[in-house]
């Protein structure tokens, strides 16, 4: 498998709301935006903490920038990495 599938469905975000069991409603940012682009659909995911980051503790808050793992068809992502 190449590496540049696995950066595909990878994004970075910022966490809007807190939500139970660990789930979190997140704000991607734009893939690729030039100087003077405003991006107008803002897209908003459902995303959950990936198993280490629970073994670790690793707290997410709302605000924070948080590394994210889409799956490829779509629905939730997986936190793999506070910014």
């Amino acid at each position: 498998m190449s590496q540049d599938k696995s950066s595909d469905l990878e994004r970075t975000g910022v966490v809007m709301e807190s939500l139970p069991n660990i789930m979190f409603r997140v704000k991607l940012d734009p893939p690729s935006q030039s100087f003077g682009e405003a991006s107008e659909n803002e897209e908003v995911i459902l995303a959950y903490l990936s198993g280490k980051m629970r073994l670790h503790r690793i707290r997410v808050l709302v605000g924070d920038r948080v590394l994210l793992e889409l799956e490829p068809y779509g629905g939730k992502a997986r936190i793999i990495k506070r910014l």
